[in-house]
């Protein structure tokens, strides 16, 4: 036990050390992507290293490729990344200020977060609003993933707040980290920039996004989930008993999630080349992500984890109905933006992670606070007999008093 905590401890520092120095290597790249938009000739720091890393024909195809779409709304676009730069320089200092319980420092440093990713945020929507979706930077289906990411950025800042703000630690230690996670997407795309082209020779600036889209989201999900296991060592919740994934829940969400896979192995199968190639882009970490949250579910129901067990399996629940939730939503996707099948696939696959990562936070959340509320009605039964039985005697000591 005392080798496997340790393991563990080893494996959470370095990917703390990890995320941070690739936040901290990110932050100028961010801050100052959009000047030479602005002001040609301007110093860019992921330009050069970009350049150096592939070549500087990729790097002016992507640049040639991002002035339409981006000049329209440029200076929102220019909030948006100056601001995500600081974002990434401010998460290392919330997540080592909450582990190291500096509480005035998290709290100041928190507020000053959630303002900036609110602000940097409306940027990016003014961006969105304004480009057509088939107009965006890298297509439609980028257009899609961009607008979930987003959203779900702002809706987990906002329920990490929420929580902080009623004294529930515990769920806004979850929402904070899936909006980190969310941002995280930022950084690791510019790294699938330098290094996808290697494998894929020749492939575009706009091809090389779709193979990234197609796992970026499970990516960083499972990563805000990894973290927030890690620093929730609980083997039980007050309140929380039996399961709300009993073994039918599990079977059909497996069933639904294999249906889901083969259609779109099959649909993607059908698109050629490309098409294989944004399947094993999705496939592998689908494939690892879900081995991983299986073996962390049973190891702790072995070892008598209740709510380790119980989370590992909402999440491992969530991420078998993604690729059913993807499968419906491509459908839905062409009809509703009149969107060719690739594209369609693209996007729906590319959010469905994502969007079910999300889900099971949510669901999560829902789980501690029944679990709260059933632990405070169950202190109100008991106190109320109690209150009963003593009410005889006080009613009876005020005479004997007032005799005295």
């Amino acid at each position: 036990m005392g080798r496997t905590t340790s393991t563990r401890g080893g494996w959470g520092r370095a990917a703390t050390v990890a995320v941070t120095v690739i936040c901290l290597a990110y932050a100028p790249v961010a801050m100052t992507e959009l000047w030479p938009y602005a002001t040609p000739g301007a110093p860019a720091v992921g330009e050069w290293l970009l350049g150096r890393s592939v070549s500087p024909e990729f790097v002016a195809e992507a640049v040639r490729d991002r002035m339409g779409p981006y000049e329209r709304s440029l200076a929102p676009l220019i909030v948006h990344s100056v601001l995500g730069g600081l974002l990434m320089l401010l998460g290392p200092v919330q997540l080592l200020s909450a582990v190291r319980r500096r509480v005035r420092l998290h709290r100041i440093a928190g507020t000053v977060f959630a303002v900036t990713v609110y602000v940097s945020m409306a940027g990016a929507a003014l961006y969105l609003v304004r480009t057509p979706p088939a107009e965006a930077f890298s297509g439609a289906a980028f257009w899609i993933v961009l607008a979930t990411i987003l959203v779900g950025t702002v809706g987990s800042v906002t329920f990490g707040v929420l929580a902080a703000l009623r004294g529930l630690p515990d769920l806004h230690q979850r929402w904070m980290l899936l909006c980190y996670g969310f941002l995280m997407t930022a950084p690791l795309l510019r790294l699938e920039w330098g290094l996808l082209p290697s494998l894929y020779p020749g492939l575009d600036m706009k091809d090389i996004n779709r193979v990234a889209i197609m796992h970026l989201g499970a990516l960083v999900s499972f990563g805000a989930l990894l973290a927030s296991r890690a620093l929730d060592r609980r083997a039980a919740v007050p309140g929380l008993t039996g399961t709300w994934c009993p073994l039918p829940v599990r079977v059909a969400a497996h069933l639904a999630g294999a249906a889901g896979l083969v259609w779109i192995t099959v649909a993607f199968l059908d698109e050629g080349t490309a098409g294989r190639r944004l399947l094993v882009a999705y496939l592998v970490p689908y494939a690892v992500t879900y081995a991983v949250i299986a073996v962390r579910a049973t190891r702790a129901g072995s070892r008598g984890a209740h709510w380790a067990r119980e989370e590992w399996s909402l999440h491992l629940t969530a991420l078998c109905l993604a690729p059913a939730f993807s499968a419906v939503t491509v459908p839905v996707l062409e009809r509703t933006l009149g969107l060719d099948r690739i594209t369609a696939l693209t996007a729906g696959v590319g959010i469905g992670c994502g969007m079910l990562a999300y889900a099971a936070v949510t669901v999560v959340s829902l789980r501690i606070l029944y679990a709260r509320e059933l632990l405070k009605r169950q202190g109100e039964f008991a106190e109320a007999p109690s209150s009963r039985a003593k009410a005889p005697a006080t009613a009876g000591a005020a005479p004997e008093g007032g005799q005295g």
